[in-house]
C-alpha cells in the first residue's frame, strides 16, 4: 500500500472503553491509519482508572499512530478529507456498495449511542455495515478498514508482507503438495 497515496483518519464520538479504543488502535496499525482522534472524557477517565480488562493493542500501534482527544471532530477534519460517518442510520449506504475516498475521515459513534445529527449532516457519505443487530465499536472499525483494503486496486501482498506481519510464534507455511 505504500505505493498508493491515501490518507485515513478515524474519528470516535465519546468512546467508552479502553478495550475498544485499544482494538481500534491495533486495527489502525494493521490497516495503516494515519491518526485517530476522539471526543468526550469517558475514554480518558476509564483509561486512567486502570480498569482495562486486557491490552488488545499488543502491537503497540498507539506508539506509532497519534491518538488525540479533541473538542470537536468537525474542527479536526484533515485538509482535503472526505467525511464518512459509519453507523446504523436510516438512509445510509450499505458498506458493500460504497466506494471509499482516497482521503477519508471516518467517524464512528459511541458504544452506547449514535453519531450526532450535526456530524451526519456535515458528512459527504453515511454508510452502515448490513448486519442483524449492532456491532461492537472496534469490530465496526475493523470491518470498515478491511472493506477499504479489499476494494483497493493495488496493495502490498505476498510472503514478505506475511513474514513482517505475523506473530513471532507463527512459523507455519502452506505445503504445495499438488503440482
Amino acid at each position: 500500500m505504500e505505493n498508493i497515496q491515501t490518507r485515513v483518519t478515524i474519528g470516535l464520538v465519546n468512546p467508552k472503553t479502553p478495550v475498544n479504543v485499544g482494538g481500534i488502535m491495533r486495527a489502525a496499525g494493521c490497516y495503516r491509519v494515519d491518526n485517530v482522534c476522539y471526543t468526550g472524557k469517558r475514554y480518558e477517565l476509564a483509561a486512567k482508572s486502570g480498569d482495562a480488562q486486557y491490552d488488545v493493542d499488543t502491537k503497540d500501534a498507539a506508539k506509532r499512530i497519534p491518538l488525540v482527544g479533541v473538542e470537536s471532530l468537525l474542527d479536526s477534519v484533515p485538509d482535503g478529507a472526505t467525511i464518512v460517518c459509519v453507523d446504523l442510520v436510516v438512509g445510509a449506504t450499505p458498506l458493500p456498495l460504497f466506494t471509499h475516498p482516497e482521503n477519508a475521515f471516518y467517524i464512528f459513534g459511541p458504544e452506547d449511542g449514535t453519531i450526532p445529527q450535526q456530524l451526519i449532516d456535515a458528512a459527504t457519505a453515511v454508510v452502515y455495515v448490513p448486519t442483524v443487530g449492532c456491532m461492537n465499536l472496534a469490530a465496526s472499525v475493523n470491518v470498515l478498514l478491511y472493506d477499504r483494503l479489499a476494494k483497493m486496486t493495488q496493495m502490498d501482498a505476498g510472503d514478505e508482507l506475511i513474514r513482517q506481519s505475523r506473530d513471532n510464534n507463527n512459523r507455519t507455511k502452506v505445503k504445495h503438495w499438488l503440482k
